[in-house]
């Protein structure tokens, strides 16, 4: 078996999912995993499948020559996962301002985490007017890493932007 990672995006509507689901299994191919959303009209993401070798070649052909979705595809890499490492969720709210993913994306970088995933979103703040901003972060901690100075970090930046962050540690 090749496994694949395929980026997608398309104009939003029913049966897109449908649609890409079918050229994987008409292609003996098995969706593994997938992170799909709808932002913006558009319906984005990332599934991972796997495919015989002999109709990988094929199953590319068909993904890209669908119409309503771009489809870009990659060979997927090696998994780096680092069996003693800590897993941390982190949650971010306060006021929308420009920077907060770069700097929070800086220190995080900074002491070596790695996200695994992010989810944002803005909302209208209830009854204070102007814009929330919210934000969690699933990262990776490597074994060795000084988690009260990350913590420590994270709680300083959390003031000078004057948002919320919440930290739990999972294993």
């Amino acid at each position: 078996m090749k496994h694949l990672v395929l980026t997608v995006i398309g104009d939003d509507r029913p049966g897109l999912v449908s649609t890409l689901a079918d050229v994987v299994a008409a292609h003996g191919g098995n969706w593994e995993r997938s992170q799909l959303a709808r932002l913006e009209g558009k319906f984005a993401g990332i599934v991972a499948v796997g495919v015989p070798d002999d109709q990988s070649d094929d199953l590319l052909a068909a993904a890209r020559s669908l119409d309503d979705l771009e489809v870009s595809v990659h060979s997927a890499g090696a998994s780096s996962g680092d069996e003693t490492a800590t897993h941390l969720t982190i949650g971010v709210l306060g006021n929308d301002r420009p920077g907060i993913v770069r700097e929070l994306s800086t220190v995080l970088g900074s002491h070596g985490l790695n996200i695994e995933s992010i989810t944002t979103d803005t909302r209208e703040a209830p009854m204070a007017g102007g814009m929330l901003f919210e934000a969690n972060f699933d990262v990776t901690v490597p074994s060795g890493t000084d988690l009260v100075a990350v913590r420590g970090e994270l709680e300083r930046l959390a003031a000078e932007l004057l948002v919320d962050v919440g930290i739990d540690e999972t294993a």
